[in-house]
């Protein structure tokens, strides 16, 4: 384990188990992407999935942030998920219930054809089970276009709340409420779309 990695602040939500990581990263799809562009820091969000012990980001081969990182050779990603906002009797002690997740590694440009391929119809199929083989596949041009980048799971950790409200012993009997209101995320109808309506 990293020096960043080691969680210290709130040690108590802090989660080490490799599943755990691996259910959050799987159970969301939107991460952050950090890096240092032009001297000024930068975080960009973007779509990710990940194959085994393996992250994937992807985004255009001339975007900015993509390119910096590749060339310094560093990075760090952060994935969250809210699943509640949690109300106590003291203004202070309000808080959320969340997931996240936070890596830093080594992204390494996926260069190889069938790596690639492979790697891009995964993010299909994190999108629906069964969708790298409902769509066309992308072309040549398409496939220049687009960097996809890899980063090794070894340097990571994840931070989880998910409790009550913590409020002080002589809050207690404060007659206001104090609880959970739970968030959850939810797929609507598939809404098909037609060009020449």
């Amino acid at each position: 384990m990293q020096p960043q990695t080691q969680v210290k602040r709130g040690l108590k939500r802090a989660v080490y188990d490799r599943e755990q990581i691996n259910q959050i990263l799987d159970d969301t799809y939107l991460c952050h992407i950090g890096g240092v562009v032009d001297g000024y820091p930068a975080v960009q969000p973007n779509l990710h999935w990940r194959i085994g012990d393996t992250l994937y980001i992807h985004g255009s081969s001339k975007n900015g942030l993509i390119n910096a990182i590749l060339t310094e050779g560093k990075t760090c990603i952060t994935v969250s998920a809210l699943d509640g906002i949690v109300f106590a009797k003291s203004a202070f002690h309000h808080s959320v219930n969340y997931r996240s997740v936070m890596l830093f590694g080594t992204p390494i440009l996926v260069e190889d054809e069938q790596e690639k391929r492979e790697a891009l119809d995964a993010l299909l199929e994190k999108f629906k089970k069964g969708r790298s083989k409902e769509t066309r596949p992308p072309n040549a041009t398409e496939m220049k276009a687009t960097s996809v980048i890899a980063i090794s799971l070894e340097h990571v950790s994840a931070k989880v709340r998910a409790t009550g409200p913590e409020d002080d012993p002589a809050d207690l009997d404060l007659p206001f409420t104090s609880g959970v209101l739970p968030i959850h995320q939810v797929y609507g109808e598939f809404e098909p779309f037609d060009p020449n309506a």
